[in-house]
């Protein structure tokens, strides 16, 4: 059994370099804090897992072989790109009304929640568990409701194998390089976003950043539902 591991790996980090969704989930809950990077690009490679998985078992052909599973799978990912770039903006407007709010009672927006004086070392608390939480679920279903992630399982991942060899442990073999190769590239990326907590951690900038990725992934979110 003989695997094109240098063509596939060449493929693999070219992906990487590329931004998509799971990019700007990553790099923002990293800019709020390193701790919900990391859990973002768990979540992440947790969601590229059922992919390989479901390529693995066959999954993947039947729904990118039915027409109405593949619709179904690309609306659910478009609407929920769209409901995270609203959220996003709806977080940078609170964000603006609270800065003009009397300070005396006022309570921080999820903006504010997590600014540059949050560190890691702080002790463990319910709410920095939901929020880790709320991150990992964000970057899980971002993944594994990506139709292209399905489709690189199904078309691009399988011209690098041994049809002579067992598939399914080729697809498990590759698909295992490609989510370890993505961990290591996540946490480098979330260490560069955490660098720029400084700047991004300024309320003028902060908000910038939320409307830009708002609008970015509401702009992906209407591209991926409008792609045939």
């Amino acid at each position: 059994m003989s695997v094109d591991l240098v063509g596939f790996l060449g493929v693999v980090m070219l992906a990487y370099l590329v931004p998509g969704p799971d990019f700007l989930v990553i790099v923002r809950a990293a800019a709020r804090r390193p701790a919900l990077g990391r859990a973002a690009a768990l979540g992440a490679q947790t969601g590229l897992c059922v992919h390989m998985c479901a390529a693995a078992l066959g999954l993947s052909v039947i729904a990118t072989r039915s027409a109405y599973a593949f619709t179904a799978i690309k609306l659910a990912g478009a609407a929920y790109l769209v409901y995270l770039g609203v959220r996003a903006l709806l977080d940078a407007r609170r964000d603006a009304a609270g800065r003009h709010a009397p300070r005396a009672g006022r309570r921080k927006t999820p903006a504010e929640a997590s600014t540059p004086e949050d560190t890691d070392g702080a002790g463990p608390s319910a709410a920095a568990d939901d929020d880790r939480r709320g991150s990992f679920v964000e970057g899980f279903l971002t993944n594994v409701l990506n139709p292209k992630a399905a489709l690189f399982f199904l078309s691009i991942l399988p011209q690098f194998v041994d049809r002579s060899g067992s598939l399914t442990e080729q697809i498990f073999l590759l698909g295992a390089l490609d989510v370890v190769i993505g961990v290591f590239y996540w946490l480098g990326l979330v260490g560069l976003a955490a660098r720029l907590r400084s700047v991004l951690g300024r309320p003028v900038w902060r908000r910038r950043w939320e409307r830009i990725t708002g609008c970015l992934f509401i702009a992906i979110g209407i591209s991926v539902a409008a792609t045939e």
